[in-house]
């Protein structure tokens, strides 16, 4: 069975993000579309990983890539399943890091509306992972310019991964495309999607 991508974005995010939306478009050119799944993920922390482990059940062989929020989904997801996965700078502790946000909010990509409720801080809470297990099925990619998030702490959290510590860059990782490459390549796609092996 052909492996896959399975790209979970971030907090507010969509399946619009650029860099979902460079992956999709490097994968369907080299005849790969299939390969690629990026699901709208919903607000509730809870909702999103059983979206994700009920509808698109990730197995061993496939890869996940995770943005921000998104990289605790895959991170969960990657320790109770066996899946690589690719974190773009990761939120560590969003439950700490969003508490201000509670009520009403919309997307970045669209103004459609969404309820954060405070229960889902809980719920991010329950899926952090203390220590990840076999850190060579982790690649970081941290930012030390993410405005939003600290790289010391991605880091910290993953040792032993691979790592890509970039100099500048910011938190949406607007230099992706020069990133895209290697993260085609963890994922065992790069020689088939005319990359860097």
């Amino acid at each position: 069975m052909d492996t896959r991508l399975i790209y979970l974005h971030g907090f507010r995010s969509s399946p619009s993000s650029f860099k979902a939306r460079m992956i999709g478009e490097r994968l369907g050119l080299a005849g790969l579309a299939h390969r690629f799944v990026c699901p709208q993920l919903p607000a509730s922390p809870r909702e999103a990983i059983a979206l994700v482990s009920e509808r698109i059940m990730p197995r061993a062989g496939d890869t996940l890539v995770g943005s921000s929020l998104g990289g605790l989904y895959a991170t969960w997801l990657a320790e109770h399943t066996g899946c690589r996965a690719v974190l773009l700078n990761p939120a560590v502790q969003p439950a700490r890091d969003l508490h201000q946000y509670d009520g009403p909010l919309t997307m970045f990509h669209s103004d459609e509306p969404f309820d954060f409720r405070q229960e889902y801080l809980g719920q991010m809470r329950d899926l952090e992972i203390e220590q990840i297990t076999r850190p060579e099925r982790y690649f970081l990619v941290a930012a030390k310019g993410d405005e939003l998030l600290d790289w010391r702490e991605m880091v910290g959290h993953y040792p032993g991964a691979r790592l890509k510590l970039l100099e500048g860059s910011d938190h949406g990782l607007s230099d992706f495309a020069d990133h895209i490459d290697e993260v085609l390549a963890f994922a065992g796609l790069a020689s088939v999607c005319g990359g860097k092996a």
